[in-house]
């Protein structure tokens, strides 16, 4: 799918949950969950540094219903999700991006099925700068020009001083300090694909271990920008708004525009899932899949700050998974 027609999904599916944007609400057409009896066992989860806080409060509420399972989180990147549900060391597997079609077709070799990718919540991957940065927006070619080297999205030069994209004063000759994800990120990847057109990072970004990494980097550091996950915001930095196309407006990294796609970096975040066509999933798989997509599994995807699906895609989700 074109990054075009998946941000349209994204719209057309979310649309319907944005009643007053100005703050976030669950869609009151989601169920409440409710417990069952015999659930117990081991979840492990094993993918995404992004979606590290998501599955630990999933999994600490969770629990309050079934003390009896027990839940490990191991959060190093995206890319090491595959291989863990691959070797059946993962239960579930958290991706801030889809699965390459090598990684499903590794899968499918063998399993002989495709795994099953849930799409969770929504985030906005955001451009951060310092809080005192007055930057007012970037363009994604211009953002494309600060990161790469190589200037995919068409940037005529490369852009290194905050006076390149309009800054004045103390500013205006200061170099631009980078901070972004290590390659195994789904973050990482994601950014490669939809803001450097797949180009290549500059050899100047200082690659950290996690999401939050990046935040902190960016808030030490007067004169830097750095890309995250909406969901680590901090008071000490500022998303900038973005364009996705040169003279456009820029757009900001507010739900409002995460709904409409009008972000250009909207996505979903993923829990994939080994589930065999036409086979019950086992009781504590099914019940924590069910939870994530209640009431209250998505009232905590607001709490950790990012948005969440409608009715609409949750009975999709549960549908692909066997759930009924």
């Amino acid at each position: 799918m074109s990054k075009r027609s998946w941000l349209l999904a994204v719209a057309i599916a979310a649309l319907v949950a944005a009643p007053a944007v100005a703050q976030v609400k669950v869609d009151e057409a989601l169920p409440s969950y409710t417990p069952v009896q015999g659930v117990s066992g081991n979840i492990k989860s094993v993918g995404s540094d992004t979606m590290n806080n998501l599955m630990t409060l999933w999994g600490e509420e969770f629990i309050k219903f079934y003390p009896n399972v027990r839940i490990e989180i191991e959060g190093k990147g995206s890319s090491t999700a595959p291989p863990a549900l691959i070797a059946g060391t993962a239960t579930f597997g958290p991706m801030s991006r889809p699965m390459k079609a090598e990684e499903i077709d590794a899968f499918e070799k063998k399993f002989g099925y495709k795994p099953t990718p849930l799409s969770t919540s929504i985030d906005m991957l955001a451009v951060y700068v310092h809080k005192d940065n007055p930057i007012k927006g970037l363009s994604l070619s211009q953002v494309d020009a600060i990161f790469s080297k190589t200037r995919k999205l068409g940037a005529k030069s490369d852009v290194t001083s905050w006076g390149q994209v309009g800054l004045t004063g103390e500013w205006a000759s200061k170099p631009i300090s980078l901070y972004g994800r290590n390659s195994a990120s789904g973050t990482y990847g994601f950014f490669k694909e939809h803001v450097l057109g797949k180009g290549d990072y500059k050899d100047s970004v200082k690659e950290q271990p996690g999401s939050s990494a990046v935040v902190q980097g960016v808030a030490s550091d007067k004169f830097a920008m750095g890309y995250s996950g909406i969901g680590y915001k901090t008071a000490d930095v500022n998303a900038v708004p973005l364009a996705a196309v040169e003279g456009e407006e820029p757009v900001p990294a507010t739900p409002e525009y995460a709904y409409t796609g009008e972000y250009p970096l909207s996505r979903f975040l993923l829990m994939y899932a080994n589930v065999k066509p036409n086979a019950k999933l086992d009781p504590m798989r099914r019940e924590f899949i069910k939870f994530v997509f209640s009431k209250q599994g998505q009232e905590i995807v607001i709490k950790d700050g990012y948005f969440p699906v409608t009715a609409k895609i949750a009975e999709k989700v549960l549908k692909d998974a066997g759930i009924e």
